[in-house]
Parts: structure tokens; C-alpha cells; sequence
């Protein structure tokens, strides 16, 4: 897939966030708060894996299809069975339909925004944007997303960070009044490149021994003098948590847990050699090695023109080959069980197909893909009306989307943080755990 190509807002790939990358140097200084509670508990917490379709994944074209709705809402592709009885898919996504006991969609989803920024927003951080949100900022959160209240709540394991985006950040991705402290670390290298490589991992190859061992040796000086100079213990404690960050990020532990080299290549291939298949693989390294969440950042979905020819030629064979294999390699190595994983877009696409054979916005209704970590496989949550225009009976949002991962990940909602002003904010913004996924 070209990663040139735009969102209809203008943005590229390369306009997408860069700011806030945890490098060696920039997590000693920003991750003393995550290693104050780092946890070294034998008993294994749920992980979470997102993997965001941004743009828009058209959903009534694979999650939720009306095969007795007229032309111009049903489109050109049909359901077929899955190995579930009564559960169907759409016919481009045949290695998803052999493996639906693993799953459960939520059909039943909808939200008010059907513009990009913010409803990204709402559904990386699962509250809405207020006045004054700003999709143009970097990064643009007003409220933590998923991934900073975990790293924030959990802390680190076993010497790797607890938060990563790849293979970049989302600009809603941010930690926002929780600090730099609870940002990701970020990749910001595609993982299907050939020779790749982390680059916070390694020093600039511009630096050579010597310089580095003199930084050492300048940095090992400060803390001679935090040790003997009349400094309070808050500082002295910080020059700590700065060190073992310092360490976290150059552990070989991390080091390891980003070697994709260090995979058969028949598994690989079985992922798909393309960004989305490897980040998935990547993502099931990560939550392996000790990684609380992994949000996967895959372009581009929004699928204004030719949705049916992009969709069938391009995103849905890379779909197929990752989201599968992703369970599939999970169960087969005893963690699907706690991990959750968590397929969204920021909202689905319009029921009705436009002039240019291509689906617009639509926040109105939307399926949620979810696996694993408490998930009931082989499930169906609400359903949408006959044109799939919007959910019918009961409906969730994202607030209860969130209060349904938090609870999985045993994480209290009703657990507050304090804005710089002092404002204290719940965790979930009011959400109901939906009871029926679980």
C-alpha cells in the first residue's frame, strides 16, 4: 500500500506525529513516574493490543453487511458463513471467517462526530473533544489516551516500556495532563522495511566510541554531584528513576522484544509481508516480552473513492493475513487469554455508496472487532438497522468501549487523575462495561 497517499483532509503519512518519541535520553529524563511503579508480579496482567484503522474501516462492507438492502446501500461484496453458525463476514476476509470462535463484533456501536480529528479522539481516549480541540496539534490530546492511563496505572514489567505506538503515533496517542512521563515509546520505523531497526535503540551513527564515553562520563559527574551536593531527596530520587529509564530503554530485553529477525520466516509470511502484518507480529513480541499496550497506527482507510476496488485489491488482503494470524499465534502461545485485542476505526463508512463508488464518513454505526483477554468468541453484540445506517435497540459508544477494556485489564473507571489546574477527571468518562462481550 502506498503510505503517500493522503487522508481528504490533506494530511500524509510524513505530516503524522514525530514529537514525543521516548529515546534513550528522552525517557531518562520523562519515565521516572512509569518506574516508580514498575511491578515485577508473577501473576500475569491482561495486555492490550489496538490496532486502529485510520481513516474509517468500511464496516457494512465486512463486519455488519444488509445483503437484502437495495444496490446502493448493500455495494458489490456478499457475506459468507463463518465457522460459527449464524455469524457472517464478508467474502474478501476468508481466513477471519475460519476463525470466528476467536472473536466477537459489536455491531451495536455508534458515536455523534464523523470527523477525523475528532473522532479519532473520542476513540483513542474514549471522550469526546470540547471546544477548543485542535486536530492540528502534535499531539492533540485533550484527555490521556488508552495507552498513558495503562502505563500510568500499571507502570513497566520486566525491564520493557509499557506503552508503545507503532510504527508511528497517533496524534491522540499522547499522554495529555498525565505527562511526558506516560507517553509511548514510540517505533516510528516501519517494521516490513528490510533491514529494520528501532532507531531510539541504537545511538546516532554519527557518534562514535569516544563521544559516547565521554557523555557517560559527564552524565556519571552530574551524579556525583546530586550524591554530595545539599539537594532534597526528590531530586536525588529522580536522578534514580532517570537512570534505570536510561536502562529500560537500552535493555536487552528491549532490544530483544523488537528483533523480528529473530522469527521463523514461514510465521512471517503467514502475518504478511506488509506494514500491518508485521506490526500485528511485532505487537505479539511486545505484549509477550512485558508490554502493557500496543497501539498499531495503520493508513489509510479512508475509502472515499473506489472503496470496493481498494478494498478487495489492497486493505483487506493485508486484513486477512494479519488479524488471523495475530489470534491464531496468540492462542497457540497460551496468551490469547490475556491479551485483548481491540480492531476500530475512528467510525464506520456511509451506508449509502456515492458517485465516485466510494463510502464517506459516518460515526452513526460502526463494528467493534474484539479477541481474547475475557472476550466471549464467537459472538454478536446489537445489530444495525436493515440499511445498517444505525443500531437498533440498545447502543454503545465509546466511553463504554473504554469502561469494557479498563474492567478487562482490571484497571478501577471511577479511578481519578488531576489536570495541571487541579480538576480532577475520572478515569471513564461514565461508561457501562458492555456485560454482553464479556
Amino acid at each position: 500500500m502506498n503510505s503517500k497517499r493522503s487522508f481528504c483532509d490533506g494530511i500524509t503519512r510524513r505530516d503524522l506525529l514525530r514529537v514525543g518519541c521516548a529515546g534513550p535520553l528522552s525517557a531518562a529524563l520523562a519515565w521516572p513516574n512509569v518506574l516508580r511503579g514498575e511491578t515485577t508480579s508473577a501473576k500475569e496482567d491482561v495486555a492490550l493490543i489496538v490496532v486502529f484503522l485510520h481513516g474509517g474501516l468500511s464496516t457494512i462492507d465486512t463486519l455488519d453487511l444488509k445483503p437484502n438492502a437495495p444496490v446502493e446501500f448493500r455495494g458489490d461484496f456478499s457475506p459468507i458463513a463463518t465457522n460459527v453458525p449464524g455469524l457472517e463476514v464478508g467474502e474478501h476476509l476468508p481466513r477471519l471467517a475460519k476463525t470466528a470462535q476467536r472473536f466477537a463484533l459489536l455491531r451495536s456501536f455508534t458515536h455523534t462526530d464523523s470527523n477525523h480529528g475528532p473522532a479519532d479522539h473520542y476513540m483513542l481516549t474514549g471522550y469526546a473533544p470540547t471546544a477548543g480541540f485542535n486536530p492540528n496539534l502534535k499531539p492533540n490530546n485533550q484527555r490521556p489516551s488508552h495507552g498513558s492511563i495503562i502505563a500510568k496505572v500499571k507502570g513497566s514489567q520486566r525491564g520493557v516500556p509499557p506503552y508503545v505506538c507503532l510504527p508511528q503515533m497517533h496524534g491522540s496517542c499522547g499522554a495529555s495532563y498525565l505527562g511526558a512521563a506516560n507517553a509511548p515509546f514510540v517505533v516510528d520505523a516501519d517494521p516490513n522495511t528490510p533491514g529494520f531497526r528501532v532507531p531510539d535503540l541504537l545511538p546516532p551513527l554519527n557518534i562514535d566510541a569516544e563521544r559516547l564515553s565521554a557523555r557517560r562520563e559527564m552524565m556519571q559527574s552530574v551524579d556525583r554531584f546530586r550524591q554530595t551536593a545539599e539537594v532534597n531527596a526528590k531530586a536525588r530520587q529522580l536522578g534514580v528513576f532517570q537512570q534505570k529509564a536510561m536502562e529500560l530503554v537500552t535493555s536487552k530485553a528491549t532490544r530483544e522484544a523488537f528483533d523480528l529477525n529473530s522469527e521463523k520466516d514461514a510465521l512471517r509470511e503467514e502475518y504478511g509481508r506488509t506494514t500491518l502484518g508485521q506490526s500485528c507480529l511485532m505487537a505479539r513480541r511486545l505484549v509477550e516480552s512485558g508490554v502493557r499496550c500496543v497501539t498499531i497506527d495503520h493508513h489509510n482507510w479512508d475509502t472515499h473513492y473506489n472503496n470496493f476496488h481498494v478494498l478487495k485489491q489492497d486493505l483487506l488482503p493485508q486484513f486477512d493475513a494479519a488479524i488471523p494470524t495475530l489470534l491464531r499465534d496468540l492462542d497457540d502461545r497460551g496468551r490469547l487469554g490475556n491479551t485483548l485485542v481491540v480492531v476500530m476505526g475512528e467510525f464506520g463508512r456511509t451506508p449509502r455508496v456515492n458517485k465516485d463508488a466510494g463510502r464517506d464518513h459516518w460515526g452513526p454505526s460502526n463494528t467493534i472487532f474484539l479477541a481474547g483477554g475475557g472476550i466471549r468468541g464467537g459472538s454478536v453484540v446489537g445489530k444495525t438497522n436493515a440499511h445498517g445506517e444505525r443500531p437498533e435497540g440498545v447502543s454503545h459508544g465509546p466511553e463504554d468501549l473504554a469502561a469494557t477494556m479498563y474492567h478487562l485489564m482490571g484497571i478501577d473507571g471511577t479511578q481519578e487523575f488531576y489536570t495541571p489546574e487541579g480538576r480532577p477527571v475520572k478515569i471513564v468518562n461514565d461508561g457501562k462495561i458492555i456485560t454482553d462481550l464479556l
